[in-house]
């Protein structure tokens, strides 16, 4: 895959050999994925990739040539996972010391002073990134803007519509 490549180089828009940090949760989902791929999935496509090959012409075996298709799948996302957790730096946010600062695994309520509307995010790893949910990756440009800040400071914000003002309302860790 050209995707899995492309990851493998670190996070989007920073500097190969830059780690993939993540939560505990995100990483015990990422090892959860590979076990059940590689123990359950692949087992039985396997099976059946077996029993269609054993019926004879395999180039009008619709079983054969999906199972065959499926295994390239699951084995490309299955070497993507094993190369992504060999490189993932867990970082866990309850255990930050400094709780009045931005720092990875935060969640951070800051309000936009163009409108004073209030956002909420949790800054977490590229992988576990939901924007529906409200976690953002700590390589998104929000999350870069708010690192580092405390309640009360204002950070410039460069978005397509030009920069935005934005202010940090309340920073909380898990376990707070």
């Amino acid at each position: 895959m050209a995707d899995d490549e492309e990851e493998d180089e670190g996070p989007p828009g920073l500097p190969p050999g830059t780690p993939f940090y993540m939560t505990p949760a995100g990483a015990a989902a990422l090892r959860a994925e590979l076990k059940r791929l590689w123990e359950e999935e692949r087992p039985k496509v396997v099976e059946v990739v077996a029993w269609a090959a054993s019926l004879g012409d395999r180039s009008e075996n619709a079983d054969y040539q999906y199972g065959k298709r499926r295994l390239r799948q699951i084995d490309g996302r299955v070497r993507f996972l094993r190369k992504r957790l060999e490189r993932v730096q867990v970082v866990d946010p309850a255990a930050q010391a400094k709780r009045d600062q931005v720092f990875f695994g935060a969640t951070v309520t800051y309000a936009r002073l163009s409108d004073d509307a209030e956002v909420t995010v949790t800054i977490v790893g590229v992988d576990e990134a939901d924007a529906e949910a409200g976690r953002i990756s700590w390589v998104a440009p929000v999350a870069r803007a708010l690192l580092g800040a405390k309640v009360g400071d204002t950070r410039k914000l460069r978005t397509p519509a030009g920069v935005e003002e934005i202010e940090v309302v309340a920073i909380a860790y898990p376990g707070a």
